[in-house]
């Protein structure tokens, strides 16, 4: 009776280990999917910002040139009266 019970007693305390260490491998696990989810939504935000900044540039870019374009024709015109005076 007395290998029985240390039996039993064995095998339980055996079944209690695996069972810990299938609990902690699944957190395990949420946890590196978590973080991996965090860190494809801090890149998806991150290009996102990227493109706005990039569309930004451009913009700025535009704009900028069309401010020299008329100021080219300004200078034009104003080289132009000079001329005619």
């Amino acid at each position: 009776m007395k290998k029985i019970a240390v039996t039993v007693a064995v095998l339980a305390l055996g079944l209690a280990a695996c069972e810990s260490k299938t609990e902690n491998a699944v957190d395990n696990e949420t946890n590196l999917e978590n973080a991996a989810a965090a860190d494809a939504n801090a890149a998806t935000v991150d290009a996102a910002n990227a493109a706005d900044n990039a569309l930004d540039a451009a913009g700025n870019t535009l704009d900028n040139a069309g401010e020299a374009v008329e100021n080219a024709a300004e200078a034009v015109e104003n080289a132009a009266e000079n001329a005619a005076d």
